[in-house]
């Protein structure tokens, strides 16, 4: 069927009787007497259509709902399996699998409506919408193979993918529109030989009432959450206007027409169930991951303000109906980076706040196509007024953003890594505290030099580039604020070994709050924990409780009011480093941190070396970083620096920490490789700085040990073991047949009991097992000064004093828990003979 508006139209809608028709053209007209028949599916329209036959009529209402469900319930479970995959380090699902299932079961669920009576004409149209929704659902869900990391080139393509079928449905049915037959004054009949009519334009009103209904259902976006960078906006923008594009495609005059016979209240409900449907399809291919829901939710219901504004101006084309469409969509695929709509980060953070905005979207929509179905039919919002209303929506929009919004672009990093990493095998390896300082500054200068000197090319390009950049010289590197293009260049370089991406978090209303305390008071002795691994025993034994040794944590901050605590900080201006929340004293927003460095060096009966002193470093203050961002507190912990100072110039590595505490990995999914923090860690070795990683909590798979920094041979891997001494279910391990990562022994990692902002309580993970042996360190380093920066001959006595487990082990000897239960006495003991 051709557009409404390729031919004078025979009938005019109720509320457009009072508009003059327009005058015939001079002389008598041509006769039609006839058409070739149209290939369209789209059935004639009767005279007065109905939503005829109540059983067909419930079946068409049914299968809506049925769409509906099963269209959600296959994407949130694959989300939720995803976010499964992703806690256990497993492949991930294949998204356009569950995007083909949806549309083969709307299909199957649409397909007896095509063979309804041709005078159900509404049902059968309501038959073809959901028909074109589910092909588009599985084509534009076959985009989201790209992988989730690459949001920009989906992006891209999906632009690329949804233009090309609104451009071809348009070539198509321009090409396809019937010449016709005119009766000429000699009585022949012949085709009429004129150029192909234009469609007239979609009345402006129009338009601006459906950029009006977008731009209300994206004011929760423009408040709650924020955009990408540059590149990432413009490519989600392109992206959503092709969607739109799309949408009004299927929804356009040949959708409406048959239907505009009908009653308005029988239009505007009936039409809008259906092209909510249609728009639920179409919003269930868009987006990937946790963005798809958000747009599921957010755009399927302006439905209803679709068909009022189609009953209202009978629009010749699905111009307004796409810029409805187009500008909600920018919401979801704009201002939502689908890497952060993870359970990684929590309920509390990006996922929760996305959430938020798309049910209050879903609200807005509702109440926009109530107001256009009352105000329209009175005509109090055409013309002019439409322009002024789309104008004041837009204005609050740009006004909640820029008042409780987060303006400005927050775009992902790239993490350039250089070729030439410095070497340091000619730093002496010299222990005990007389010598401590001398090494640690030999390192930290050899890595700067090699810095400054290797990046100094790239550095002006970047300068003259004018892009944003921070050198980093632990691992020989520069975070450049920068897309796919200024990847694509840097990676053929010949300085560049390679380019990482470095995810940035968004910012969010309210940073996450830390967990309840399960307790006010601390525990009146030792608990089982700090028992099994011998601390109490070493107090009394040796009188070694971690005196003179500085514990560094790199981790969601630290609570420094806590009582457990406050009276270990080493204090000074250069203890504490927050380049997340820029705070100036020890804080912890999420209370990861302040629990393990509880269990490192707290007082009040929870930590292995409470005499031990501690400094902070925030790197992972949302549970979610980048390469930058671990290295940000790296080299803190190497050379420490005064607030706002320059890590190249005022590093002091007389004031670094003796021992390090990672409680934390970088998986790929933030960024890193196998070898992308290797030189960092192989550093601080060099240095003489004992650095204790938790092997991960992606067990019990064999081989789940992957990610850095405890992939490495130069951190020594913890994994976690509960009060029975057995080996934790979700202790990261090896492979039983593979000579690569695994523990180098276990330590208590179930129901630990620590400090958390505001109390006490017990958590559960090898984040909790790395700081019992970060702890020992302590305490062996304080009972034996001698061993400071001899880090061989420490791991060799925690791995050769440790208790062995007993039991057949799946993944192999070893592969769970190293060489055993870490045994501070025993290793003091040994240490002092």
């Amino acid at each position: 069927m051709t557009e409404r508006g390729d031919h004078a139209r025979s009938e005019e809608l109720p509320e457009q009787s009072e508009r003059p028709a327009p005058a015939p053209p001079p002389g008598p007209p041509p006769t039609l007497v006839g058409t070739l028949p149209p290939p369209t599916p789209w059935p004639s329209a009767p005279a007065t259509p109905s939503w005829q036959g109540p059983l067909a009529a419930a079946y068409v209402g049914a299968a809506g709902l049925v769409i509906a469900a099963v269209g959600f319930l296959a994407h949130a479970g694959t989300w939720f399996f995803e976010q499964i995959a992703i806690t256990q380090g497993t492949s991930e699902p294949w998204w356009p699998a569950a995007g083909w299932a949806s549309a083969v079961v709307a299909a199957l669920l649409t397909l007896p409506i095509l063979f309804f009576p041709r005078r159900m004409v509404a049902l059968r149209t309501a038959g073809w919408a959901w028909m074109a929704g589910a092909l588009l659902l599985g084509v534009l869900g076959t985009v989201r193979a790209v992988p989730h990391t690459h949001h920009e080139l989906y992006l891209a393509a999906l632009a690329l993918v949804a233009g090309g079928i609104a451009l071809a449905a348009q070539l198509v049915r321009r090409r396809n529109r019937p010449a016709p037959q005119v009766r000429q004054p000699d009585g022949s009949v012949t085709a009429e030989l004129v150029p192909e009519p234009v469609a007239e334009p979609a009345p402006w009103d129009a338009v601006w009432l459906g950029f009006a209904g977008g731009l209300a259902t994206l004011i929760p976006w423009l408040w709650i959450a924020s955009l990408g960078g540059l590149m990432e906006t413009v490519l989600a923008a392109l992206a959503a206007a092709t969607v739109g594009a799309a949408a009004g495609t299927v929804l356009g005059a040949s959708f409406w027409r048959p239907l505009t016979g009908l009653p308005r209240w029988q239009l505007v409900l009936g039409g809008g169930y259906v092209s909510g449907v249609t728009l639920l399809l179409l919003a269930s291919g868009v987006g990937v991951s946790g963005v798809t829901l958000a747009a599921m939710l957010a755009v399927p219901a302006l439905g209803y303000a679709a068909a009022a504004l189609q009953r209202s101006f009978a629009a010749p084309s699905g111009v307004p109906v796409g810029v409805l469409i187009g500008v909600a969509v920018f919401g979801p695929l704009g201002f939502v980076d689908p890497e952060e709509m993870s359970i990684l980060l929590g309920f509390t953070d990006v996922l929760g706040w996305a959430m938020l905005a798309a049910v209050i979207a879903l609200g807005v929509a509702l109440v926009a196509g109530l107001a256009y179905g009352l105000l329209l039919r009175r005509a109090l919002l055409h013309g002019w007024l439409a322009a002024l209303v789309a104008a004041v929506v837009l204005g609050a929009g740009l006004g909640a953003h820029a008042a409780a919004g987060h303006p400005g672009l927050h775009g992902d990093r790239i993490f350039v890594v250089l070729s030439s990493q410095a070497s340091l095998s000619l730093v002496v390896p010299s222990t005990g505290p007389e010598n401590r300082a001398v090494r640690v500054g030999a390192v930290y200068r050899r890595l700067v030099s090699h810095a400054e000197r290797t990046q100094r090319p790239l550095r002006e390009d970047l300068d003259r580039l004018g892009l944003h950049y921070t050198p980093y010289y632990l691992v020989n590197g520069i975070s450049v604020r920068a897309g796919a293009a200024v990847r694509e260049w840097l990676s053929r370089r010949e300085d560049v070994d390679r380019v990482l991406l470095d995810p940035v978090l968004r910012p969010i209303p309210r940073m996450p709050s830390a967990e309840a305390p399960a307790e006010t008071l601390p525990p009146r002795e030792p608990p089982w924990n700090l028992a099994m691994i011998g601390a109490p025993r070493v107090w009394s034994d040796f009188d070694a409780t971690g005196k003179r040794i500085v514990v560094g944590s790199s981790d969601s901050g630290v609570d420094g009011s806590h009582p457990a605590l406050r009276d270990g900080f080493r204090g000074g201006p250069d203890s504490w480093h927050d380049p997340w929340n820029h705070t100036r004293k020890p804080t912890d927003f999420n209370g990861h941190g302040t629990h393990t460095t509880g269990t490192a060096v707290g007082d009040e009966n929870i930590g292995v070396a409470p005499d031990a002193t501690w400094i902070g470093c925030v790197n992972l203050a949302r549970n979610m970083a980048g390469p930058s961002a671990y290295l940000d507190c790296m080299q803190f912990m190497l050379a420490p620096f005064k607030r706002g100072g320059d890590p190249f110039r005022d590093g002091d590595p007389t004031r670094a920490p003796h021992v390090l505490n990672n409680s934390w990995g970088c998986p790929e999914l933030e960024g890193c490789d196998a070898p992308a923090l290797a030189p960092a860690v192989l550093a601080m070795r060099a240095a003489g700085i004992f650095f204790v990683a938790s092997a991960g909590n992606t067990g019990p798979r064999c081989g789940s040990l992957t990610d850095p920094p405890a992939r490495y041979h130069n951190s020594f891997a913890v994994g976690a073991v509960n009060e029975t001494g057995e080996v934790a279910g979700f202790s990261s391990r090896a492979l039983s047949d593979d000579a690569g990562p695994r523990p180098d022994v276990a330590a208590p990692g179930e129901d630990v009991l620590s400090a958390v902002p505001g109390g006490y309580a017990s958590q559960s993970g090898t984040s909790m097992a790395g700081p019992h042996v970060a702890g020992a360190v302590a305490l062996l380093w304080s009972a034996v000064p001698s061993l400071i920066g001899d880090i061989p001959r420490t791991e060799k006595l925690l791995q050769r004093t440790a208790r062995p487990i007993s039991g057949q082990e799946p993944c192999g000897e070893g592969a769970a828990a190293g060489a055993g239960i870490v045994d501070a006495h025993a290793a003091v003991k040994r240490a002092r003979r």
